[in-house]
């Protein structure tokens, strides 16, 4: 299909997509891409994720419908998968908890009656991994999250100067979010 693109998976830490509440899209048609614009100023669209599988419920009333929680060292994320996603719905109905798991998914967000925002990720794959792989990935997004936190410190960019007016940024909160996630591998070490 000529000018068809994947989304770039952004790594964005729990508790960053959870203070998420600012969807857009490009362009006038329902069929654009939905992106969460985050604190810090990532446009995600799709997520990578990498954290322990710490809960699985079917709740689905007519077929199966799957909802886990995984847990990295900010928060949780909660994957939601079913009919459309089968290859993610059998994983989760298989696995032993608890495991780590990465995840590639399509962010997802719901309005509440009282106007909360919840983000949810869809999963296009899931697989067990190792610690180590763990490791990595929160190694990875704490650094991307630093340099999303200077360009924003800095207004660099128009996603980093919405976020900024969005959210009004406390960057150190950010930081120390960053630094939780850092001090939890010297734990595991």
């Amino acid at each position: 299909m000529p000018g068809f693109f994947r989304e770039v998976a952004r790594r964005v830490f729990a508790q960053e997509l959870k203070d998420s509440n600012l969807t857009s899209r490009d362009e006038s048609d329902q069929y654009a891409p939905q992106y969460v614009l985050t604190p810090t100023g990532a446009k995600v669209n799709r997520i990578f994720l990498v954290g322990t599988l710490i809960e699985k419920e079917d709740i689905g009333s007519d077929s199966e419908y799957w909802r886990g929680r995984i847990s990295d060292p900010t928060g949780s994320y909660l994957v939601y998968a079913g009919q459309y996603q089968p290859e993610a719905a059998q994983f989760l109905a298989d696995c032993e908890l608890p495991i780590f798991v990465a995840v590639i998914g399509k962010t997802s967000t719901y309005t509440t009656d009282d106007g909360n925002v919840l983000t949810s990720i869809r999963p296009e794959s899931i697989q067990q991994v190792d610690e180590l792989t763990r490791d990595l990935w929160v190694l990875d997004t704490a650094k991307q999250t630093l340099e999303r936190i200077k360009a924003i410190e800095a207004e660099e960019n128009p996603n980093s100067k919405l976020a900024k007016e969005h959210y009004s940024t406390d960057t150190e909160y950010y930081r120390a979010m960053v630094k939780k996630a850092l001090e939890s591998l010297k734990e595991t070490a």
